[in-house]
């Protein structure tokens, strides 16, 4: 076995990871591989033509390098990672954008780059013109604003603005969020292309843009500067302001640029100004300044040419892309308008349609309460003329009552009438009887004055009757009884009575007045009792028709209630005072 079997074989591959602005690529690469064959691998797949934009960046210790496309890949210093790791970015800045990056994808890739420049704050951008950039950022992401669709908060998971300028201000997410939503409305109709050319167009007139910042020393007074580097030329700043250089180098007066390990000459056109040197610590940043200022000087010698047939195809070519594009464009838009205002008119009609529908639903429950107002009114209608029937009905009654009532009570006027001249007529024959009654007792009076008279005349008589007896005859009375006890006055006038009657002495005269004075008594007290009781009877036979007569008043008063269509309680008619003279006189009689 020969020592050449024992040795291990070498790989023929290996493997390259590019990092793009927008995505990670692997790669499996040959050995023998330079630079210019990865880079254009990458480019194709990428789908780049101006690669003199672009390279390919790697990390070297605390600093970094650009692969050499005229050396092999292992060959340089790149790291012996596997994957190796390349982020492809631009190395070199236009003047214009708009004049110089031709296409899309180009203009993609430095968007991206240059925003991510601004937000790590790599490129100073005051806070206006950040807000402008995020909301050119935001058109070119989401398109057109829709405030149905793009609500509040929906650039809360998006990086926008650099972090100084959030700390700048005391403002809320929202707020921000506000102020961008503004400006990002008037961004309407602009497509993404045409958005990530407007901020490039705002962005490359930051003072930082582009510009590739090294730390130099002066070789008289050793004091740090910083050396920058950009399409325009080379620019000396103080260490503490990167916006404005205290001296600037254009390539257009720069005659020669040469390099001796740490020492760089910067020799000009005019041969009248001094050469400026500086001095720089690290080879490997001495060779990337020189490196870099060789390709800004050809681009920018490149620029002041005429275009070679490759950019001037690649212009023509993008050049009747834009148009194709803006032509699509303007059709979309069309199109977009038309079908927004068919979905409008869509809309329309289907909310005329829903109008027409609620309009006729209305009407339908509006026809049906309509039928049944009717019908409801249609019953009511017949309830009413039924009850109108009745109430026919029952007027006709009430006047057939009336009517029964007037003659009734014309029948209780004419009774009424005839008993109060009964009621007359007895209180006349009452006044008849009391005249007779007092002419009667005034009669017995005399009557008894006349017996009262005759009486002491005939005991005058019968004592004088007796003196003569006594006179004539009293040897008679004494031989013939014996002597009795002395009487009282009384008991002589009815022994002398007696004794008178024995004698046959008659007063016929007084018998016949005593009976006609009793007979008259009796008869007066007969037509007196007769005469109460046709009285009480008469008051009797007046209080039931006045009873009647309130009833009937009464009944009167509620059929004419009814007949108006309403009851109401009876109404108490009280009663006239026109025979209080006859009560008295009754009252009078029941004493009597």
């Amino acid at each position: 076995m020969s020592i050449l079997g024992l040795k291990k074989k070498q790989p023929k591959t290996f493997k390259v990871k590019v990092i793009t602005m927008d995505a990670e690529m692997e790669f499996s690469c040959e050995v023998k591989w330079k630079g210019k064959d990865l880079f254009d691998l990458v480019c194709r797949t990428v789908g780049l033509r101006e690669t003199w934009f672009f390279g390919l960046r790697y990390t070297v210790k605390d600093t970094y390098a650009w692969l050499k496309p005229e050396k092999k890949v292992l060959d340089q210093e790149v790291p012996k990672d596997s994957p190796i790791t390349f982020h492809f970015l631009a190395k070199f800045f236009p003047e214009k954008v708009e004049e110089e990056l031709v296409q899309e994808i180009t203009q993609h890739l430095f968007f991206l780059q240059v925003k991510k420049q601004i937000l790590d704050e790599e490129i100073f951008c005051s806070p206006e013109a950040s807000v402008l950039l995020a909301s050119y950022a935001v058109q070119a992401k989401y398109g057109d604003y829709d405030p149905n669709f793009h609500k509040p908060g929906f650039l809360a998971q998006d990086e926008l603005l650099p972090k100084r300028v959030l700390m700048q201000y005391q403002m809320t997410a929202d707020m921000w969020e506000e102020k961008i939503t503004a400006w990002y409305a008037e961004h309407r109709g602009i497509a993404r292309d045409e958005a990530e050319m407007e901020y490039l167009k705002i962005a490359q007139d930051l003072e930082m843009y582009g510009v590739s910042y090294f730390a130099i020393t002066q070789n008289k007074r050793d004091t740090d500067l910083l050396l920058g580097v950009d399409a325009q030329g080379l620019h000396i700043y103080s260490p503490n302001s990167k916006l404005n250089p205290n001296k600037s180098f254009p390539w257009s007066g720069i005659r020669n640029i040469s390099y001796s390990e740490k020492e760089f000459t910067i020799k000009p056109l005019d041969k009248k100004k001094d050469v400026f040197k500086f001095y720089s610590s690290q080879l490997r940043v001495n060779k990337l300044i020189l490196q870099l200022c060789i390709g800004n000087h050809d681009l920018f010698m490149r620029r002041r040419k005429v275009d070679s047939i490759e950019v001037q195809q690649m212009k023509a070519q993008a050049k009747e892309e834009k148009a194709r594009k803006k032509m699509e464009r303007q059709i979309l838009a069309r199109e977009k308008q038309m079908r927004e205002e068919a979905e409008r008119a869509k809309e329309e009609m289907e909310r005329r349609l829903f109008q027409l529908q609620d309009e006729a639903r209305l009407a339908n429950e509006a026809l049906l309460r309509s039928e049944e107002t009717a019908d409801l009114l249609a019953e009511k209608a017949q309830i009413a003329e039924e009850e109108a029937k009745l109430l026919a009905h029952k007027a006709a009654e009430a006047e057939q009552d009336r009517q029964r009532l007037e003659v009734t009570a014309m029948k209780t006027k004419e009774e009424k009438r005839l008993m109060e001249q009964k009621m007359r007529e007895a209180e006349q024959l009452a006044v008849k009887l009391v005249e007779q009654s007092e002419r009667r007792l005034k009669e017995a009076d005399h009557l008894k004055q006349d017996l009262t008279e005759a009486k002491d005349a005939e005991r005058r008589a019968k004592q004088k009757l007796l003196e003569i007896t006594k006179t004539t005859y009293p040897l008679i009375a004494a031989y013939s009884t014996p002597p009795a006890p002395p009487a009282p006055p009384e008991a002589s006038d009815f022994a002398y009575e007696s004794a008178s009657t024995r004698l046959d002495f008659k007063d016929s005269d007084m018998k016949r007045l005593s009976m006609e004075i009793e007979r008259e008594r009796l008869e007066y007290m007969e037509k007196s009792k007769h005469l109460q009781d046709q009285l009480k009877e008469l008051k009797t036979e007046i209080e039931s028709l006045k009873l009647e007569e309130q009833q009937q008043q009464a009944g009167l008063y509620n059929l004419r209630s009814e007949a108006r269509g309403y009851v109401q309680e009876p109404v108490y008619i009280p009663h006239s005072n026109r025979n209080s003279a006859y009560m008295s006189q009754m009252a009078y009689f029941e004493e009597v």
